[in-house]
């Protein structure tokens, strides 16, 4: 049964395992045939948990941000702990994306209900069950 449960809860990535995904990612685009002549590079900032992708464009960039989600899916990191931000431009005709990590979980605040008073029950009560008796 616990297979088969699934739940939207993350609690944070393996920053090892991310390391391992970012060096797989590196070696695959320093072969493919698309990236060649080009600056595209993966920067990992483990200490601020954050993915720095800079590209030539946006085939580019997006070509390049597949290739990282890919190799985090096969390690086993969840790509809900992603933050993904905007591709923005940067200097010399390239662009950059950040993608921050999240380490730890982040409470939602939730609405309180008010307190409810002992004489209401917490079980709304059911009319009895009564067999129809057919003649």
């Amino acid at each position: 049964m616990s297979a088969q449960a699934s739940f939207d809860v993350t609690t944070g990535v393996d920053l090892q395992e991310v390391d391992n995904a970012i060096n797989q990612a590196q070696k695959e685009i320093a072969q493919r045939y698309d990236f060649k002549g080009s600056n595209a590079t993966i920067e990992f900032k483990r200490a601020e948990a954050l993915l720095l992708l800079v590209a030539d464009n946006d085939f580019q960039m997006r070509a390049l941000f597949d290739v990282v989600q890919t190799k985090l899916i096969k390690r086993g990191v969840s790509v809900k702990n992603l933050d993904i931000g905007e591709v923005k431009q940067a200097g010399g005709d390239t662009v950059r994306r950040e993608i921050k990590l999240k380490r730890r979980w982040t409470r939602i605040p939730r609405k309180r209900s008010p307190p409810r008073s002992r004489t209401q029950s917490s079980r709304k009560s059911k009319p009895p069950f009564r067999a129809i008796r057919s003649a």
